[in-house]
């Protein structure tokens, strides 16, 4: 199972980015899905959670602004980005909670979102 991520780029302040990740692979069930972020000498952020019954959960940074849903038919997990701040500027990584003969946590590659004037 692979976790493949797009969307990322740069963008002006006060815009809005899609990120995606698609778990590619087959006899897997997606459970719990989430969206990290990283800067440069930073511990990695939990931005937003999902679970598979739809509950979702945010960091106080990003509440009101962000919004994470999935679509279950494609095994895809979204983080929709309104009102950027230059503060968002990091790495993005997809985590899933999969079961593929038993759990385990699976990370996405990573991409950059840069938010600059």
């Amino acid at each position: 199972v692979q976790l493949v991520e797009s969307g990322g780029g740069l963008v002006q302040p006060g815009g809005s980015l899609r990120l995606s990740c698609a778990a590619s692979g087959s006899g897997f069930r997606l459970h719990r899905m989430a969206w990290y972020r990283q800067t440069p000498g930073k511990e990695r952020e939990l931005v937003a959670t999902e679970t598979s019954g739809g509950s979702a959960n945010y960091a106080d940074s990003v509440k009101g602004r962000f919004t994470i849903s999935r679509d279950s038919a494609k095994n895809t997990a979204y983080l929709q980005m309104n009102s950027l701040k230059l503060e968002d500027t990091a790495v993005y990584y997809c985590n899933a909670l999969i079961f593929y003969g038993e759990y385990a946590d699976y990370w996405g590659q990573g991409t950059q979102v840069t938010v600059s004037s």
